[in-house]
C-alpha cells in the first residue's frame, strides 16, 4: 500500500496578504504545492489529499486536476470552524482557524493508510519526500512517527518572525520534546524566540519541525482526543490555535508514540511574507537550471 501526501492548504495567509498556495513562482506559473506533487509522486506516494475551504474548491480543482489525472489518486476534504468533536461548544466570536491539527483531522474519512503532513506553501525538497516515503513503507508499528528536521538557521525570513516547532531528541534520534514556538527571528547578535518581552537564544543548528510530519491512521483517534480536551481548555480564547507539534509533545510524554526525526540535506524554503516570493522564485530557478526538475513539469 502506497502512503498518501496530505496537504494543509486551508490558510488564509494573512501575513502575505493572500491565497499564498496559489501563487506562481516556477517559470511556467507553478505554485510550491506543484514542486511537492512532483516530489511526492517520484518518491512513490500513491495519493494526495488536499485540506482546504470550500471557497478554495474550484480554484484547486481546476489548478490541479489536470495535472494530475493518470499520475495520482486526488481527493479533496474541507476545513470549517464547525468541524469539531460531539459535545464541544463553538465560540460565536471565532474566526480564526484552529490550525494545523484541526486541519489534519479533515482527512480523517480519506486516508486508512501511512501518510506524510505538509504545508502547502514550504518547499521541502526532494530527498526529503524520498526519506519519508522510506519510513511509511518500512515502519511497521503503528505508533512511531517521524518528521523531517531542519536547523532553524536554514528556516527564517529575512523581512518577519516565523513560528517553528523547537525540537529536543534523544541519542536514538527521537524527538523528546516538540514546543511551538510562534515568534523566532535573527537579531544582530543571534536567533532568538521571543515570549513577551523576554527573549530566549537557539543555536544556529537547533533542529525545527517545518510541519512535514510522518503520521499512521491511528493519529486520528489521538487527534480527536486531543482536540476535544483543546477545546475544554482553550476554546474560548477567540486566536488559540492546536498544533501538531501539541499533539505529538502530548502523545510522547504519554508514552503513547515515539517519533524519529528523519535528517536529509534537502533544501527548505518558504514565503511566510509577500517579500519572500523573489527569492523563492530565485532558488527555483537555480533548482531548475541545476537539472533537480524540469523546466515544465507536466509535460
Amino acid at each position: 500500500m502506497k502512503p498518501t501526501l496530505v496537504i494543509l492548504a486551508a490558510g488564509m495567509g494573512s501575513r502575505y496578504g493572500g491565497l499564498k498556495q496559489l501563487d506562481e513562482v516556477g517559470p511556467n506559473g507553478e505554485a510550491i504545492i506543484d514542486y511537492s506533487l512532483y516530489d511526492a509522486i517520484r518518491a512513490g506516494f500513491g495519493k494526495v489529499v488536499f485540506v482546504i475551504r470550500t471557497d478554495f474548491a474550484e480554484a484547486f480543482k481546476a489548478r490541479f486536476d489536470p495535472n494530475l489525472k493518470g499520475r495520482i489518486e486526488v481527493e479533496y476534504v474541507y476545513q470549517s470552524l464547525d468541524k469539531i468533536p460531539k459535545g464541544s461548544i463553538l465560540h460565536p466570536g471565532r474566526e480564526k482557524p484552529w490550525g494545523t491539527s484541526h486541519a489534519t483531522m479533515m482527512a480523517e474519512t480519506a486516508v486508512h493508510e501511512p501518510m506524510a503532513v505538509i504545508n502547502a506553501d514550504d518547499f521541502y525538497g526532494s530527498k526529503a519526500y524520498q526519506v519519508m516515503a522510506d519510513f511509511l513503507n518500512t515502519s511497521t508499528d503503528e505508533n512511531e512517527y517521524s518528521m523531517v528536521g531542519y536547523n532553524v538557521a536554514n528556516t527564517l525570513s529575512e523581512f518577519g518572525s516565523v513560528s517553528r516547532g523547537v525540537c529536543n531528541t534523544d541519542e536514538n534520534g527521537n524527538l523528546t520534546t516538540v514546543v511551538e514556538r510562534t515568534k523566532i527571528k535573527r537579531d544582530e547578535d543571534g536567533i532568538f524566540y521571543y515570549e513577551g518581552d523576554e527573549r530566549f537564544k537557539l543555536e544556529e543548528n537547533t533542529p525545527v519541525s517545518m510541519n512535514f510530519w510522518g503520521l499512521k491512521p491511528n493519529v486520528f483517534k489521538y487527534l480527536n482526543e486531543g482536540f476535544k480536551q483543546f477545546l475544554e481548555d482553550h476554546g474560548n480564547e477567540l486566536k488559540s490555535e492546536y498544533y501538531i507539534p501539541l499533539l505529538i509533545n502530548d502523545n510522547i510524554v504519554k508514552g503513547a508514540i515515539r517519533t524519529k526525526v528523519l535528517q536529509c540535506d534537502s533544501p527548505w524554503f518558504g514565503v511566510t511574507y509577500k517579500e519572500d516570493k523573489p527569492f523563492v522564485q530565485q532558488r527555483i530557478k537555480d533548482l531548475i537550471e541545476s537539472g533537480a526538475y524540469p523546466k515544465d513539469l507536466w509535460v
